[in-house]
């Protein structure tokens, strides 16, 4: 993720925030900063302040969206945009959103509510939600609300259900208990991660016995599934 914000407390406060929600953080204090930022690392989203020293996020903006050209899919034309700023005016959140901006938050802002939103952005820009998911033989059906394993049903309970979706939508990545919290539970950070190691050692029982290990504790962090190793 890329913070662009050229007040030097917000963007510390807001690159500790996330970075303890469990995001990968980097910090831009221009737009010029922005752009090099969104075309050398392609974050999947920009957290983007609109009053910045050398250009406004608008232009910002508009930038990354002419990056691509009409009709073209490369990266930084598609990178999700939610605008952060102290301009609180409706015309200004209209324009924010005509120009493509996914989101817009103003100025002051609830740090929970601030993650929520862009965890629904992300949602909304990360493909198809009902798209099968499979990681080796385990398979995850979102429109169906099934899932097999080597081709064999496996029954799971609603929330069984939505904790492996989450941990198979995010496959290959480490996912914290907090996130898990957030994701699955709505819980806050406050949230007692107990349930999270209950909930992961049900799935392990019908998931992982009798096949290869799926789902990984990654000690002092969190969870992982991936596929066995080769």
């Amino acid at each position: 993720m890329l913070v662009v914000d050229d007040d030097p407390t917000v963007r510390e406060l807001l690159c500790a925030a996330l970075r303890h929600a469990g995001f990968t953080v980097a910090a831009a204090s221009t737009g010029q900063e922005a752009l090099t930022g969104a075309r050398s690392a392609s974050p999947d989203l920009v957290l983007l302040d609109v009053m910045l020293p050398d250009m406004d996020g608008f232009e910002v903006i508009r930038r990354l969206r002419e990056q691509s050209g009409p009709g073209s899919t490369t990266r930084p034309g598609h990178i999700p945009v939610l605008f952060l700023t102290a301009r609180d005016a409706t015309q200004d959140k209209i324009e924010g959103l005509v120009l493509g901006g996914d989101d817009y938050v103003t100025k002051p802002f609830d740090l929970r509510e601030l993650v929520a939103r862009i965890h629904a952005v992300l949602r909304r820009t990360s493909g198809d939600p009902s798209a099968l998911l499979r990681v080796a033989d385990l398979e995850l059906d979102p429109e169906g609300v099934q899932v097999t394993r080597a081709g064999e049903p496996v029954r799971l309970s609603p929330t069984e259900f939505r904790l492996l979706h989450y941990l198979m939508a995010n496959a290959g990545r480490t996912v914290t208990k907090a996130q898990i919290l957030e994701r699955v539970w709505n819980y806050d950070f406050s949230g007692d991660t107990g349930i999270v190691d209950t909930y992961i050692s049900y799935l392990r029982r019908k998931i992982d016995n009798g096949g290869p290990k799926l789902i990984h504790t990654v000690h002092g962090v969190g969870f992982i599934l991936r596929g066995p190793k080769a």
